[in-house]
């Protein structure tokens, strides 16, 4: 699996670990992080990872700005892409199973390296369990198209 990373300046340190923990459970990571503390836009970032899945170049991707807050709401702006932030390891799991989100985005500021580390291998080694999950991500498909949800059909 290819996973897709960036970051901004707030970010930083958690990518270095990110980076590592990919390595270690055997993906290729795509590099679009930036260096050092200096200021970047994470808008810009943002985008050039989520757009390198949306082009089917990476598998999934992961976000880190200070909150996470930012890069969830430009990751989704992309088309293709479901971002979720996650703050523990149970979030990560949902959104996986139930939402198949492609981008995983963290806080760099907020959570722990250990909650990081796990919540990292949580999300890269669960799967999506469609069933009646399908359904709504058909949902959520539709409404990136401009159409209304409701007139997907329920069948699974």
């Amino acid at each position: 699996m290819k996973i897709a990373i960036a970051n901004d300046h707030r970010g930083h340190a958690a990518i270095e670990q990110i980076k590592a923990i990919i390595s270690q459970l055997g993906f290729e990571c795509i590099d679009c992080s930036t260096s050092g503390d200096q200021p970047v836009d994470y808008p810009d970032t943002a985008y050039i990872a989520s757009n390198t899945v949306a082009e089917g170049k990476a598998d999934r991707a992961i976000l880190v700005c200070g909150t996470g807050i930012g890069m969830s709401i430009a990751a989704n702006k992309v088309k293709g892409i479901r971002a979720a932030l996650c703050y523990d390891e149970l979030a990560a799991k949902l959104s996986r199973e139930h939402n198949d989100a492609n981008v995983l985005c963290l806080s760099g500021d907020l959570i722990g390296s250990e909650v990081i580390r796990k919540v990292v291998e949580t999300w890269l080694t669960t799967d999506f369990v469609a069933g009646r999950h399908l359904r709504r991500v058909k949902k959520i498909k539709a409404i990136e198209k401009g159409n209304d949800p409701r007139e997907v059909t329920t069948e699974r």
